[in-house]
């Protein structure tokens, strides 16, 4: 993927950085693989807004993506590469052997004509899948599995990938994008690669429309308020705001969440880097 500087014919396109969408190669989604979505808008069932500073946005429909690729043994054939509303990364079309058609995350690298493959005996290619006992040592992986059959969990935004370190008993290690070591089971599955569209951090949208067109609404600073309406409101001129808190007065900034008792801590090597 590249990226175009757009010339400044307007003040929206002055600053903007868009991708180019070289890499897509089909604009009609797989009308089989479509299900609706519905816009919340940040209410939850009983229509209280329970998440600010969402709403709007273009109408999209979901691409049903397989994050667990257990069609072992069968090759399928790349017929395109999507951009997928819901996601970061592009996904592709792929066509099995048997006539199943099937989303799954596209690799950086992978082209339409492709083969790919997935299975514990299959080769360490582009775009296959693996499990974690069959990939080589210092592989770049992603769509990891932290559960047996779950479905890939780990290492799929755009431009993310992880790494294989080592094997030790039933476990993998692995060094995740946010530099954390963790331990995996062998018999997780993983793909080969790293996630497409690796320049998506550099785009620069522009303007404050095209923001409200992904369904972000404007969002007001904490200092910005008053006493009543957050703990960091009020003051003369422009106060600084104290301790940064959250808007319920917990400590937003340095404070750790995680619980001491949650049980993937004993799989955690070392944690993630600062």
């Amino acid at each position: 993927m590249a990226l175009v500087k757009l010339k400044p014919v307007t003040p929206g396109t002055r600053h903007r950085i868009a991708p180019d969408f070289s890499e897509i190669t089909k604009t009609t989604p797989e009308k089989s693989l479509l299900v609706k979505k519905i816009s919340t808008g940040g209410r939850n069932n009983q229509g209280k807004m329970t998440v600010r500073y969402r709403g709007g946005g273009h109408k999209k429909r979901y691409r049903l993506v397989d994050f667990k690729r257990n069609r072992h043994g069968i090759p399928a054939k790349v017929k395109s590469i999507e951009y997928d509303p819901n996601r970061s990364a592009r996904i592709a079309l792929i066509y099995y052997a048997d006539g199943v058609k099937s989303y799954i995350l596209a690799p950086e690298g992978l082209k339409v004509g492709d083969t790919v493959i997935s299975g514990p005996d299959v080769p360490p290619d582009l775009g296959n899948a693996l499990p974690l006992s069959a990939i080589p040592i210092g592989t770049i992986i992603h769509n990891i599995e932290l559960k047996p059959g779950k479905g890939g969990q780990l290492a799929r935004s755009a431009g993310t990938y992880a790494q294989l370190l080592g094997r030790t008993g039933k476990y993998a290690t692995i060094k995740l994008p946010s530099g954390e070591t963790r331990m995996v089971l062998l018999s997780c599955y993983a793909s080969i690669g790293t996630v497409s569209n690796g320049d998506h951090m550099n785009v620069t949208y522009g303007k404050a429309g095209r923001k409200r067109w992904l369904g972000v609404r404007p969002r007001t600073r904490g200092v910005a308020m008053n006493p009543v309406d957050h703990p960091m409101g009020g003051g003369e001129g422009k106060a600084s705001g104290g301790h940064p808190r959250s808007r319920k007065g917990l400590y937003a900034k340095g404070l750790k969440t995680r619980s001491r008792k949650k049980y993937s801590n004993r799989f955690i090597i070392s944690r993630r880097t600062k």
